[in-house]
């Protein structure tokens, strides 16, 4: 396995980072994870421009997009596999202890990882841990994710693959590494990126792609909704069959297998939509 560390291909086995890089010492980064299938990545514009919108938001100086595009396109040349996760990260760099930043520049990592198909549904819970619509962190996918790895270890204590959060407010936010969507009355509903989620690059073709309305959610929709599904770059559009204890029989339903549906045909059309 070989992976992209500041400028060039490196064996996984001698690539190193600094122990004083600060993205290991306060979470000072931000990443991007991408779907690549046989080698191909999936929407890399939308997840480099993205990339760009985190660092901006973290005031990390802007990733060189050209530096990024040729260490994916060596990773993933060099890694050949039907199905991987592509991993960006991109962080403040060496620096002291504290949380002041150094001056020696950003890190660059680049590395590729085999993933299986996801099951066509999965159960998810909700945890009492809520999301701040207004912090600092909010929108940007920071490397700061602590609080996702204890949630998700707490969904699969549970028989689960995912947590779901709501914010400060009650209201529905999202999943430790996914957005979600509900069917009310046929239609398909999913958080505003105000609520304090994250603007998932799956989650903007779904609604692009179906029509769906964000909207202001209470958490309790999840006890009444027809339907519910996540999207994420490794699931795409994957349907619920268990909410916590509440059991959606008939998964996938109409609405979310059509939503599976276009996503699969639109996402095989275009590799970079």
């Amino acid at each position: 396995m070989k992976l992209w560390l500041d400028g060039g291909l490196r064996d996984i086995e001698s690539a190193r980072v600094s122990v004083l890089d600060h993205g290991l010492t306060v979470g000072d980064g931000v990443f991007e994870t991408i779907k690549a299938t046989d080698g191909r990545p999936f929407a890399l514009t939308r997840h480099l421009d993205r990339l760009t919108r985190s660092a901006r938001g973290l005031g990390l100086p802007d990733p060189d997009l050209e530096e990024v595009r040729r260490a994916c396109a060596a990773v993933l040349e060099a890694n050949p596999m039907p199905l991987g996760r592509l991993r960006i990260t991109y962080t403040g760099g060496h620096g002291p202890l504290g949380s002041d930043r150094g001056d020696e520049g950003p890190t660059l990592v680049v590395a590729l990882g085999a993933s299986a198909r996801r099951p066509d549904s999965t159960a998810v819970i909700t945890v009492p841990w809520t999301r701040n619509e207004r912090g600092a962190l909010t929108g940007l996918k920071t490397t700061s994710y602590a609080e996702n790895v204890l949630a998700l270890a707490r969904a699969r204590d549970a028989g689960a693959s995912e947590a779901l959060f709501a914010n400060t407010v009650g209201q529905l936010c999202e999943g430790t590494g996914s957005n979600v969507f509900v069917v009310l009355d046929g239609e398909i509903h999913t958080p505003p990126v105000a609520s304090g989620c994250l603007a998932g690059i799956t989650r903007e073709l779904a609604v692009e792609w179906t029509g769906a309305k964000e909207t202001d959610l209470p958490l309790d929709v999840l006890d009444r909704a027809d339907e519910v599904f996540l999207t994420s770059t490794l699931r795409d559009v994957q349907a619920v069959h268990r909410v916590d204890g509440r059991e959606l029989p008939g998964t996938p339903g109409p609405v979310t297998a059509k939503a599976m549906r276009i996503f699969e045909e639109r996402a095989g059309e275009d590799l970079d939509p």
